[in-house]
């Protein structure tokens, strides 16, 4: 026996009764959405929505035209949609749905759907209506919802796709239109594969350059603190490394990437060999200056300070307002005890930028070992301010107290 709910009366009673329910549960779905992906650094955006009754009774009876025997079940009263900047964060998302709900089906749209959709991915998922909610909010006239999950390209396809191709009634003679549609949305499909390159891409570079950091710092704090290097040792040991075979089409970026991960692996011949090839192919200012002042901290890992007071010096004179270059620079001066000269180079390098702790700390040690105690504890006293936690700083301060108690 076939179901007659046709009648539009009924179809809107039985849609409105639920109405208020769905609006409920729809943005409690949403804040919970949002809570579980805060986790993400990219901070997906999450959008909802009930269906509208217009909407909703169109597609009622298309289904019901397609079978009239049962009643249509339509799961999309309640929708949402979590738009992410970058492809890998569509799995992230995914898994955290999974997590936080009971999923009841899955569909990874993409080329096998019909020309319509283009081929665009995304993930649908279906998942039920925790129990709380429908005990909350009472019954909303469905038992799942819609989760959708694109990038922000993907949504920004899914906004124009209703307007441009949904509605429209294609004929034979739209093929060029259609050409046309297919290329812009390979164009996006292609900008979504690049952006997430790049995104891998940094995420490798910054790694590497973490390392890098991290390693430089510790070379630093031994040197300052006055431990002794045999830079004789250090030079044999950096020219008995292998040099780097070039790639003559390996772009900035690989050369970079590869002088990084050498560096890291304290290879740093090889760094430096990375460093000069990528100088020699005329770079960018901002980027020359980057590149000297990595080059330089190789040098400086290596003890060949000199050279790395020359690179420092070529960053400053690239980009004036590379402060970090200038700090760097104070501190192979501080380790050749040209402290004079290193308290010159802290303070350009505080001219730039004013908010630096680890600056103002070495400024001291320089005033320190000049014997200008009540500078070197109004360096000391400013680092503290701006990083109470330094123990190494605190350390230095009672040592300052000590020395003018003693001169008092």
């Amino acid at each position: 026996m076939n179901f007659d709910f046709s009648s539009l009366g009924q179809v809107k009673e039985r849609f409105e009764k639920a109405a208020l329910a769905r609006d409920h549960i729809t943005r409690e779905l949403l804040e919970a959405i949002e809570r579980a992906v805060h986790q993400l650094s990219s901070r997906p955006t999450v959008k909802g929505r009930c269906k509208e009754f217009v909407s909703y009774y169109k597609k009622y009876l298309k289904l019901l035209k397609e079978d009239p025997v049962t009643e249509p079940l339509i799961t999309d009263l309640i929708a949402l949609r979590v738009v992410c900047p970058f492809l890998e964060d569509q799995t992230a998302v995914e898994r955290i749905i999974r997590e936080h709900f009971t999923v009841t089906e899955l569909d990874r749209k993409g080329a096998h759907f019909s020309f319509k959709e283009f081929g665009y991915e995304s993930v649908h998922l279906l998942v039920s209506i925790p129990p709380a909610l429908s005990e909350k909010w009472g019954d909303c006239g469905t038992c799942v919802a819609e989760i959708q999950i694109r990038t922000i390209l993907q949504d920004a396809w899914a906004e124009v796709e209703h307007e441009l191709v949904y509605k429209a009634e294609f004929t034979p003679f739209d093929d060029p239109m259609k050409r046309r549609l297919a290329a812009v949305n390979a164009s996006l499909s292609l900008a979504d594969s690049i952006f997430q390159e790049i995104r891998v891409y940094q995420r490798q570079l910054n790694g590497e350059l973490d390392k890098r950091r991290d390693s430089f710092y510790r070379k630093i704090e031994e040197a300052t603190d006055g431990l002794l290097f045999d830079p004789d040792r250090d030079m044999a040991r950096a020219f008995q490394e292998e040099m780097p075979l070039m790639d003559e089409k390996a772009t900035i970026d690989d050369l970079l990437l590869n002088a990084l991960y050498a560096h890291n692996k304290n290879r740093f011949a090889e760094a430096i060999a990375f460093y000069s090839r990528i100088l020699e192919m005329k770079a960018d200012p901002a980027i020359a200056s980057m590149i000297y002042k990595h080059r330089g901290m190789a040098y400086f890992a290596q003890s060949r300070y000199e050279e790395a007071v020359a690179d420092f010096t070529e960053s400053l004179k690239t980009d004036e307002k590379s402060y970090k270059s200038a700090y760097y620079r104070g501190v192979v001066r501080s380790v050749l005890r040209q402290y004079q000269e290193a308290i010159d180079d802290f303070t350009l390098s505080l001219s730039i930028n004013p908010y630096q702790n680890f600056t103002l700390y070495r400024r001291g040690q320089a005033y320190y070992h000049l014997e200008d105690y009540p500078a070197a504890l109004a360096d000391c006293e400013a680092s503290l301010a701006l990083d109470p936690a330094s123990s190494t700083a605190e350390r230095f301060r009672s040592l300052l107290l000590d020395k003018l108690k003693m001169l008092g």
